[in-house]
């Protein structure tokens, strides 16, 4: 929830940046102080990462914390991922579901993003979100497997890569509607978008070390894809082609994860 107090001095920019990734991205509901600068939307995208690394960290600590009290790996891992879609409001989940519904049932363009702002949710939809879950939840169990340090690491990486691409998904697709959030956002500036990268990468290193690499490539290459089927689809982004592509990263980087850690 964002929510805008003059009385409270204006911190630096980055800071304020930061702050509104997390304002985007979660449901935490902390003040920013002041209106918010020109190309704030845009420049808050560089620092996703680093949010969707504190996601991973929530979700790990509670699927290690479930672990100890000798739940079963795939109810340790269900609750980790109910732990990270409460903290970020079902977001992600949400716009890939209104993906799978508009991509899946359109016929044509204005067909396929007009079922995408429907708020109800279709049969292409339901099937996206089991996958998601089924897909995250199997991963995540299998990495229970290698130790509760490894779940950690795990989702913390995965988190902050699947979302390092987004700023580049904006800068490489137009927005689909000119009346849309994404649209609203505006796009990022080739800073924002290597920000975003480092920020990603950086924290991947930081818990996987060498295994970033494989983690990272299929990040990436699940992120791209997204971006192809978007630009084919629709022409463009919105804000639920970015939830998609986040969703499909984190999977990659997860299933990739689970192959390396879990099985060796």
């Amino acid at each position: 929830m964002l929510q805008t107090d003059a009385t409270i001095p204006a911190p630096p920019r980055h800071i304020q940046d930061a702050a509104l990734a997390l304002v985007f991205l979660t449901r935490l509901p902390l003040p920013i102080a002041g209106p918010l600068a020109e190309g704030a939307a845009a420049r808050a995208m560089g620092w996703f990462p680093l949010v969707g690394g504190l996601v991973g960290l929530v979700g790990g600590l509670v699927t290690a914390l479930a672990s100890l009290v000798h739940l079963p790996p795939l109810a340790c891992a269900l609750l980790g991922l109910a732990a990270m879609v409460w903290l970020t409001g079902g977001l992600h989940e949400d716009g890939g579901a209104d993906v799978a519904d508009g991509f899946g049932g359109g016929r044509d363009v204005a067909r396929k993003l007009e079922i995408m702002r429907d708020s109800r949710v279709g049969s292409y939809g339901v099937l996206a979100l089991v996958f998601s879950v089924g897909l995250r939840a199997a991963a995540i169990a299998a990495l229970l497997g290698a130790g509760p340090g490894a779940v950690i690491a795990g989702l913390v990486a995965a988190g902050a890569l699947s979302r390092a691409g987004l700023a580049a998904l904006a800068d490489r697709l137009p927005a689909a509607r000119r009346d849309g959030l994404a649209a609203a956002q505006g796009k990022p500036t080739k800073t924002t978008v290597g920000l975003a990268g480092a920020l990603g990468g950086g924290i991947a290193v930081l818990v996987l070390g060498w295994l970033t690499l494989p983690a990272a490539l299929a990040a990436a290459g699940a992120t791209g894809l997204m971006a192809a089927l978007a630009r084919r689809q629709i022409g463009g982004h919105t804000g639920d082609v970015f939830g998609a592509a986040q969703q499909v990263a984190e999977i990659a980087a997860l299933l990739t994860l689970t192959a390396w850690m879990a099985g060796s």
